[in-house]
């Protein structure tokens, strides 16, 4: 059974046992599924409110995107379990020679850079939710002002989720380019989005 199919408390008790995965990757994942949705929510809120008639096809157009984005997070958080899976079972591989070391090193190389690639999808899509969530603020109800804050919560938590499960892979991966490249375009999205999520934070708070 696939992670977005099961209960959330079947969820939540897997997630406190002592299986590998569900781990921290999951868990960004649905943080940003959840932070996509409550944007929605925002955008639905909205339309349909004469006080905000003229922001109604932006609201319209962030909500259709938003629920696009929430597919994509749980989309994403499947693979980024299946991946971890794939690096587990290279431990199961035998290392009984100098050839089946080789190749087993050879494997683990190949499911550490297919396990770097799903969290590093989470960041694009958190960093990507995170500027049109900011797009809203201050055209979007009012009354659903601290939804956005929290929304705004559960992506920066999603983003640097995300980031952390990406250097932990790179940490065990021997190609300096393909780690260097991850490594820059990742800090890249942070130095980006935290100042953005951190100041829509801030102006919520303070509207309260």
């Amino acid at each position: 059974m696939k992670l977005i199919d099961m209960t959330l408390k079947d969820y939540t008790q897997l997630l406190a046992s002592q299986a590998p995965a569900p781990g921290g990757g999951s868990t960004a994942a649905l943080l940003g599924a959840q932070g996509a949705g409550l944007t929605a929510m925002v955008c639905a809120l909205t339309q349909g409110r004469k006080k905000y008639l003229e922001h109604e096809p932006l609201c319209a157009q962030v909500r259709e995107q938003m629920l696009k984005l929430t597919e994509s997070f749980l989309e994403v958080l499947d693979r980024d379990t299946e991946a971890y899976q794939a690096v587990s079972a290279v431990f199961a591989l035998p290392k009984d020679n100098d050839e089946q070391k080789t190749l087993r090193k050879a494997a683990m190389q190949t499911a550490l850079k297919a396990c770097t690639l799903p969290p590093f999808e989470m960041m694009e899509l958190a960093a990507q939710t995170i500027e049109l969530t900011g797009s809203i603020l201050g055209k979007s109800n009012v009354n659903a002002a601290s939804d956005l804050g929290v929304a705004m919560l559960c992506l920066k938590g999603a983003l640097q989720g995300a980031w952390l499960n990406v250097l932990i892979n790179l940490g065990g991966i021997d190609d300096p380019a393909f780690a260097e490249d991850l490594r820059s375009r990742g800090q890249k999205l942070l130095n980006k989005s935290l100042a953005l999520a951190d100041d829509v934070y801030t102006q919520v708070q303070n509207s309260l």
